[in-house]
């Protein structure tokens, strides 16, 4: 069976999961890392068409629900009876939708923007009008056809010094075809809007306030997530690179007070 590529890192605390957005890769979390690993033991999993993991054939594998199944091998896998979870961007449509089904396995989760996870019905439909033939054009198109994609690594030119050049390492690991397959049989079904609001677990948004497309997001989950905390910190969608100490303050915060006994 194919599988979720994912690293876990020497650290000093609960086990930390973290998931990748779009096109992204391990590198995303590479301002993070040392940080998080004074707090926590860094898991980090790279989905498929990304990284080192794979691009199956099977649409079945491709389904949202899939994904979190993925995750839960790695957590028994690893030997964890339970974990933190973090998801950035398209990757918190998965860990959203994981602590929907797995509550008792998450101590506490994190989310960064993610217009995927919580896009509306309407919205879905105007971004994925034509799944299938989206993921044709990406097929036949190849990996020259990615670079011309608005969220390929390539175009982030609003990032901090040095953190494109990150993010580009493993820009020639993306997988036309495993991308495909997200964009057709994930994509499209990714959103957990109408879900979020049966959340139990102890659940943190990192905000990049710079993104103003993602407002309107931000209220919903506001509005929908039981006892959300959120932070903002002065960063666009990729929060976690453009502010990197404020993203691990408000994390190891979080985990922290997670962590303590209660009374």
């Amino acid at each position: 069976m194919s599988k979720f590529h994912y690293d876990v890192h020497d650290g000093n605390g609960p086990y930390l999961m973290l998931l990748h957005g779009i096109l992204s890769s391990r590198a995303q979390w590479v301002r993070n890392l040392e940080g998080l690993k004074q707090h926590t033991t860094p898991v980090v999993v790279e989905s498929f068409g990304h990284g080192r993991s794979p691009s199956p054939d099977d649409p079945d594998l491709y389904d949202p629900n899939a994904y979190v199944e993925q995750l839960e091998a790695i957590r028994e896998e690893i030997g964890a009876d339970s974990w933190f979870i973090c998801g950035q961007s398209f990757g918190a449509s998965t860990t959203l939708r994981y602590s929907l089904k797995y509550p008792k396995r998450v101590m506490g989760q994190i989310f960064t923007n993610s217009t995927s996870a919580l896009a509306t019905e309407e919205l879905t439909k105007e971004l994925y009008k034509n799944p299938a033939k989206l993921a044709e054009n990406i097929k036949q198109r190849g990996k020259a056809g990615l670079e011309r994609m608005s969220v390929h690594p390539s175009k982030a030119k609003r990032l901090p010094a040095g953190a494109q050049d990150e993010l580009m390492v493993d820009a020639p690991l993306l997988n036309p075809n495993g991308l495909a397959n997200v964009f057709q049989y994930n994509s499209p079904l990714s959103s957990v809007a109408d879900s979020v609001s049966a959340t139990s677990v102890p659940t943190l948004l990192v905000v990049g306030e710079r993104e103003s497309r993602f407002v309107q997001h931000r209220e919903y989950a506001e509005k929908h997530i039981p006892n959300l905390e959120v932070v903002a910190a002065d960063g666009g969608h990729a929060v976690n690179i453009d502010a990197p100490e404020a993203f691990n303050n408000a994390v190891i915060d979080f985990i922290q007070r997670q962590m303590r006994p209660p009374g």
